[in-house]
């Protein structure tokens, strides 16, 4: 007869069975049975001080690996304080699987202390979720979880488990397949779509490779490359794509978008062909959706069919795995050009010439204080390409987008679709677990730092040492940058007055990290040597910068691309005759 074991046993047994290494939490009372087997556990349980933070790890984690990333929290406000990573990770795509305890299923619906229907409120923000109230059904919804979780379009999976369903006993029996009747992904796209789509990029005078965070993904940055060398077309890729195709490449334009190049913003409006890799039509790189890439065709190629035209009508859809997909299209082009490319000198001299004339750039400030711009240069420079970048959401995160290289995937980190505040820090953490032997940067703001700043302690307590460059401007940057433009310089409540209170030195200090600081553009490179040569705990360097250093280019919101601004004069760069 088969041993007799708890649910909460039967939990841990099928985390390892389905090869968790880590898994990032915090206990309360409705989870606790589980946390006496993971006592025992093969797999490292990392305690986290808020449960946002256990989220944001595992997405980091997930996002630095590949792999599915796991937190675990108690019920109710436990339960709840995921709800922001997980809408984080289900908007970038990202697999992660969160554990959570409910309480015992007899008083779920009676108000019970710490109840929280988790299943309903995150409904609308994951790929799938389960309650489960069968010690029995745990191996099961465990081995579900993770196989939706990483298949297809990744996303973010809840399971609940009441807690007298982790404290029965069961048997416990691994499927040996699973039974998702409605959930098969598909993974190899239609010959004849591809055949079409060839058709179309052999006929194009003015493609582009329109590249979204679905390429790093799908693991297809060499298929990409083989492809964008294939056709010679111009190459962008979005801000959830940075490292899928090399910054270096001279086929690469830039970032698109509201804070992109004005070479990839411009390239896309001008095309005559968008072919879309990964990518699903974002408000953020359309702009005006109606004024966006007018006389371009469009392929669309994604694992997701509902992205399919739901933004942009289609001309060709290409529903598939996208490494397969580009895989099966490379073949296609060969026979469809017949040994000669397509002729693309004139779109090239187009295309260079936007990049020649409006290159990515800043001014140093005139008071002599520091420009962050220049800081985040540098912290790439030391960090070269082979580091994690992580950053925060705000002025530093479009700096960090524009002024690091990036040449390999899975080497830039940070909250594309939710705009997340505080993500950096527990998604460095995250990172550096999942990659310990490389140098991982979290590039962050004085506001989005002082969000989650306390998982410090977490990293300093289990020897995670990331580095934090903290762009201190004493604000909320992005709101003040719009402040500036749009609300006449009324700076309602975005001074942080963080210059001095937190004093961010003394507050690495009473975390268990090394704090450093820095005003002068002449010490920066200093400090981060310094930085760099501390790898035995977590280093915080606060950079004291210039106030009122914004971001260009900059579309702003609900104005077409063709309106791209480049300076404080907001006059847009281009006429209709130009254009």
């Amino acid at each position: 007869m088969s041993e007799q074991i708890t649910g909460a046993q039967a939990l841990v047994k099928a985390l390892e069975h389905v090869g968790v290494d880590v898994m990032f939490g915090l206990p309360g009372g409705a989870i606790l049975p589980a946390y006496d087997p993971i006592y025992d556990s093969s797999i490292r349980h990392i305690l986290v001080r808020h449960e946002q933070g256990a989220g944001h790890a595992a997405t980091g984690y997930a996002q630095a690996t590949g792999r599915v990333g796991v937190c675990i929290a108690t019920s109710g406000p436990g339960a709840t304080n995921l709800v922001t990573p997980l809408a984080d990770a289900q908007m970038d795509s990202v697999p992660i699987v969160a554990i959570t305890g409910q309480v015992a299923a007899g008083s779920i619906g009676t108000d019970a202390f710490q109840e929280a229907d988790i299943r309903g409120i995150t409904m609308p923000v994951t790929k799938h979720n389960f309650l489960i109230t069968n010690a029995d059904d745990i191996p099961r919804a465990i081995a579900e979880a993770f196989h939706i979780a990483g298949t297809g379009r990744p996303g973010a999976v809840l399971v609940d488990i009441a807690k007298d369903a982790l404290q029965a006993k069961t048997t416990f029996v691994w499927p040996t397949e699973l039974s998702l009747p409605g959930y098969k992904p598909v993974l190899d796209p239609q010959a004849a779509a591809i055949a079409e789509a060839a058709e179309l990029i052999k006929a194009a005078k003015k493609p582009v490779l329109y590249v979204g965070g679905g390429a790093i993904k799908a693991n297809a940055s060499a298929e990409l490359l083989k492809l964008a060398e294939l056709t010679g077309a111009p190459v962008v890729t979005t801000l959830m794509a940075l490292g899928a195709f090399p910054d270096s490449h001279p086929s690469h334009l830039g970032m698109p978008g509201m804070h992109g190049t004005v070479a990839a913003v411009t390239a896309l409006q001008q095309s005559d062909l968008l072919i879309t890799l990964g990518a699903r039509f974002d408000d953020r790189v359309t702009g005006k959706l109606s004024s966006f890439a007018p006389h371009a065709k469009v392929i669309h190629a994604d694992i997701d069919p509902a992205e399919i035209g739901k933004n942009r009508v289609v001309d060709v859809a290409l529903v598939g795995d996208l490494k397969n997909t580009i895989t099966a299209l490379i073949p296609a082009l060969d026979k469809a050009f017949a040994g000669s490319k397509p002729d693309l000198a004139a779109w090239w001299q187009q295309c260079n010439s936007w990049r020649e004339r409006f290159p990515l750039g800043y001014d140093e400030p005139e008071d002599g204080t520091l420009s962050p711009q220049y800081v985040i240069e540098r912290i790439g420079a030391a960090g070269g390409p082979d580091a994690i970048y992580v950053a925060g959401v705000g002025q530093h995160q479009m700096w960090a987008s524009q002024f690091v290289k990036y040449e390999n995937p899975r080497t830039w980190l940070n909250s594309g679709g939710l705009g997340t505040m505080g993500y950096a820090v527990p998604a460095a953490m995250g990172a550096k677990v999942g990659a310990p032997d490389t140098v991982v940067w979290a590039i962050d703001g004085d506001g989005c730092f002082q969000m989650t700043n306390q998982e410090l302690v977490t990293c300093a307590l289990n020897n995670i040492p990331i580095k934090v460059a903290i762009i201190n401007n004493e604000s909320l940057g992005m709101v003040r940058q719009w402040q500036t433009l749009f609300y006449n310089q009324r700076y309602s409540n975005t001074d942080l007055h963080s210059h001095r209170v937190p004093d961010f030195v003394k507050l690495a200090d009473a975390m268990g990290c090394v704090g450093l600081r820095c005003e002068t553009k002449e010490d920066v490179d200093r400090v981060i040597a310094e930085a760099m040569a501390i790898n035995d705990r977590p280093v915080i360097i606060d950079f004291n910068v210039h106030r009122d250093a914004m971001v260009w280019p900059m579309v702003a919101a609900g104005t077409s691309n063709d309106d791209i601004l480049v300076a404080k004069s907001m006059a847009p760069i281009w006429d209709s005759q130009e254009l």
